[in-house]
């Protein structure tokens, strides 16, 4: 089984900046992509950013030019740096990662979530 643990959200004031960081730890045999999702009350659950495994990024237009994705392939590890945080930005965001297990299974693994918050 694999596991995915987030840490890094919080509350911050507006125009702030948060890192999130979600690191995977288990019976890893490969991870594949990997990326974070958000939902906010009352709406459906929106990928925010992506990451292969070879490093290339895609993101929701609504946070292009503010935020960051990366990972580090060593560490099992994948961060989201948010600048530029606005009120709308503020969801629980949730690490998600696709990968095979040491048996060889392809699965699609998430993370508990971790609450983030703008406001002033």
């Amino acid at each position: 089984q694999v596991q995915l643990m987030e840490s890094g959200g919080g509350l911050v004031q507006p125009g702030g900046s948060l890192r999130l960081s979600c690191t995977a730890s288990g019976s890893i045999f490969r991870l594949d992509a990997m990326g974070w999702y958000r939902q906010a009350p009352g709406k459906q659950r929106e990928l925010v950013a992506g990451i292969t495994s070879g490093g290339s990024a895609n993101y929701a237009d609504s946070v292009k030019g503010r935020f960051t994705i990366s990972r580090d392939n060593a560490k099992n590890t994948v961060y989201l740096q948010m600048n530029s945080l606005k009120p709308e930005d503020t969801a629980v965001y949730s690490c998600n990662a696709r990968a095979w297990d040491n048996r060889l299974r392809f699965g699609d693994y998430w993370g508990q979530g971790t609450q983030v918050t703008v406001s002033s």
